[in-house]
């Protein structure tokens, strides 16, 4: 992918990846080892989280159009080389949560997909993306499931920073 043109965003914000479509990508070993390459990026880049979330679904039997997305998400990851993950001095050691949840947005099995971002004062130190487990009935449980996440999340992270002895000076915001 050697000067291919940067993509602006991951993945479109409206496609619905499913397992119909088109014929099936014959590179299985390509689209799993990018697949896996992703994910631990994933690590330090957390806004290719959702996309590479939603394309390793697919990484028993991958289609023309999910390896298409791949190389958008690429794309993408040559147009912000030089983005980072920056961690800045703060004095106000707050934490911020933030979930989300997408309703039943996989046409395949209508499970929704989870999400949270916490925030210690500025510096974003945790995030996910993951598919629930369960069909959620309504929007309303599929959010709660997504807050209960960060809220274990947001546990964990209280309980670590009391152990290194400096306890928060509020309640985690969420």
């Amino acid at each position: 992918m050697v000067g291919c043109a940067p993509g602006h965003t991951p993945l479109p914000s409206t496609i619905k990846i499913t397992t119909l479509g088109c014929s099936s990508f014959c590179d299985l070993q390509l689209y799993r080892s990018i697949i896996g390459s992703l994910q631990y990026l994933t690590i330090i880049t957390s806004e290719i989280c959702y996309s590479v979330n939603k394309l390793s679904q697919f990484i028993q039997a991958p289609l023309e159009s999910h390896w298409k997305l791949v190389k958008r998400v690429l794309r993408y990851l040559s147009g912000t080389s030089s983005y980072g993950l920056h961690l800045k001095r703060e004095t106000s050691l707050g934490i911020t949560a933030y979930s989300d949840s997408d309703w039943a947005r996989d046409p395949d099995d209508r499970k929704s997909t989870n999400g949270y971002c916490i925030f210690l004062g500025t510096n974003l130190i945790s995030w996910t993306s993951k598919k629930q487990t369960v069909v959620a009935r309504s929007s309303t449980e599929a959010e709660y499931r997504s807050m209960a996440e960060a809220v274990a999340e947001l546990t964990w992270i209280k309980t670590m920073m009391r152990e290194l002895l400096h306890p928060l000076p509020e309640a985690p915001m969420l």
